[in-house]
């Protein structure tokens, strides 16, 4: 999921025109963020007392209807900021003469409070003053208070009603798409067994044509060959991303519907939905034949979880770029020159990191317990790095002596942190890399450390600093310079730099800032990477010297 929603922040947000509506609403996302996240952590609906209306109604629709508001403010923030850039230019002027009012920060910070005390008692077995229904309605309230006292505090309530205006029905169809997008899982359950049935026909005939004599179970659903064999659960069956994809699908069409050829772009419906459901058989066909060549590991374990949201990946990226591209679908005029030089401008500064990217996935879905293809990142980003090669003759190549203690500081920073928070009995060498023959040990450290400090500081300093960075200022980014700066570049590109490290995003956040820091002190691309590779490399040294392996 990270790697979807960073290629959609890194290329697709057209930041330009709305610096001061993307400063407040990019807070208001942070805030909600963490504090939604803080309550994951910490409230379980198991743990709500079995007793109550308002307490049932929570427990079997609570989490939902945080599902149902992440995915409609995803979808609204998304289809607005590609849909109506012009409109919104004028809502994010008068915002900019609105200051922040402090006044309703602290009531959200009270609300807040009153939302976890309410919480403590409510999720601790519902033991208080108040009857329990009670209690549930004051969570609810101070939870609704929260919301609202936070948004009021960055955007005045009058532009609210402007954002909503300027954007016309798109909050009605992003509302209605997020719900069905919840219920999709639900609604086709009912459909399950029948979709199960029809993709074990498929994935039958695939392994028939391939393999004499196949097991095949109709009554458990269950496929394969004498080595191997797999069970088509309902959850299998491929009809929940088909569901998704429908959603995905209808909203696009009904946004861009004066970019569309109707009635021919009706078709992308089905069309999508045909192709996702068929190459989902073709993946579980794939697993079959992964385990039967021996295998089972890397079928069951990397295959198994990756191979499925790529493919969702690939048909939703097919669709979108039919719907714009192909004229028998879309009436959309042709690229201008300009366009199209912006365009290999991004691509540029992006393409290294973005195979990295894929070459992750694909490694990760070709291995088992143990990525040993882990070079295929090195390799994938060479490769981009050589295709765009004459394209990096404008960054400088000079290198300040200030990125060798930089990159010394953020190794300090990331072992501290590290020290922290991190749970003892973590740091084990992999058992597959222990049980290998020495030299195959050997040759995997020594890619492995060859990629951490060479080409990923190179990719991603081009990515992060050299375009994220400078996107952040102007959409036309590549005129931007080296040491121009913004508090919103610095925070927002530090800050999804830091989200791409997972659990270690404040230590990643962090370092992210630093590296565009130092790059800022000369205009220099080339001190972040290098500040970049010195910390990769000291962190490769840790991980041999102290064998703390939990830190690749």
């Amino acid at each position: 999921m990270s790697e979807r929603l960073l290629y959609f922040s890194l290329v697709k947000m057209p930041w330009r025109s709305l610096p001061t509506l993307i400063q407040r609403t990019s807070i208001l996302a942070l805030i909600f963020g963490v504090e939604a996240l803080l309550a994951s952590f910490f409230l379980d609906g198991e743990n709500l007392p079995r007793q109550g209306i308002l307490v049932g109604l929570l427990r079997d629709w609570g989490a939902w209807t945080v599902r149902w508001l992440v995915g409609f403010a995803a979808l609204f923030t998304t289809f607005a900021w590609l849909r109506y850039e012009e409109a919104l230019a004028g809502v994010s002027g008068a915002l900019a003469q609105s200051p922040v009012r402090p006044v309703l920060l602290a009531a959200h910070f009270a609300a807040i409070a009153v939302f976890a005390g309410a919480s403590a008692v409510l999720y601790g077995g519902g033991h208080g003053p108040l009857p329990l229904d009670a209690l549930a309605a004051l969570w609810g309230a101070a939870a609704l208070a929260a919301m609202v006292s936070l948004a009021l505090a960055l955007i005045p309530g009058r532009l609210w009603v402007s954002l909503v205006r300027a954007t016309g029905g798109l909050w009605l169809y992003c509302a209605t798409a997020a719900l069905l997008a919840c219920s999709a899982g639900g609604l086709s359950q009912r459909l399950w067994g029948i979709a199960a049935r029809s993709t074990f026909a498929l994935v039958k005939a695939m392994v028939t044509l391939l393999v004499a004599n196949p097991v095949v179970q109709p009554a458990a659903l269950r496929i394969g060959t004498h080595r191997f064999t797999v069970v088509i659960s309902p959850q299998c069956s491929g009809l929940e991303g088909v569901a998704l994809l429908l959603v995905f699908g209808i909203l696009w069409l009904t946004l861009f519907r004066k970019e569309c050829r109707f009635p021919q772009a009706l078709l992308l419906l089905p069309i999508g939905a045909a192709a996702l459901f068929l190459l989902n058989a073709v993946r579980i066909a794939t697993l079959v034949m992964i385990g039967h060549a021996g295998a089972p590991d890397i079928a069951a374990g990397g295959f198994h979880s990756q191979a499925g949201w790529m493919t969702f990946n690939s048909v939703a990226f097919g669709l979108s770029i039919a719907a714009r591209r192909l004229s028998w679908f879309s009436v959309r005029p042709k690229e201008q020159e300009a366009a199209h030089a912006h365009a290999n401008s991004t691509a540029v500064y992006l393409a290294p990191f973005l195979a990295i990217l894929a070459a992750g996935m694909i490694s990760r879905a070709l291995t088992g317990g143990f990525e040993w293809l882990y070079s295929l990142r090195f390799v994938a980003a060479l490769i981009a790095l050589w295709m765009f090669r004459g394209s990096y003759a404008d960054i400088p190549r000079r290198v300040s002596w200030f990125a060798l203690p930089a990159g010394a500081a953020v190794f300090g920073i990331w072992i501290g942190l590290d020290a922290w928070t991190r749970s003892p009995g973590g740091g084990q060498s992999p058992s597959a890399l222990t049980a290998a023959p020495q030299s195959a040990q050997v040759l995997w450290i020594v890619l492995r450390v060859l990629t951490a400090v060479t080409v990923v500081p190179i990719a991603e300093e081009l990515a992060f600093r050299g375009f994220l960075f400078r996107r952040f200022i102007s959409a036309r980014f590549e005129e931007v310079s080296f040491q121009r700066f913004t508090w919103l570049a610095l925070l927002g590109s530090s800050l999804i730099f830091g989200v791409l490290h997972g659990r270690r995003w404040l230590a990643g956040t962090l370092a992210g800032a630093i590296y565009a820091l130092v790059s800022l002190r000369r205009g220099r691309l080339t001190d972040a990477m290098v500040a970049h590779g010195v910390t990769n490399a000291l962190l490769a040294g840790w991980v041999l010297v102290c064998h703390r392996w939990d830190l690749w």
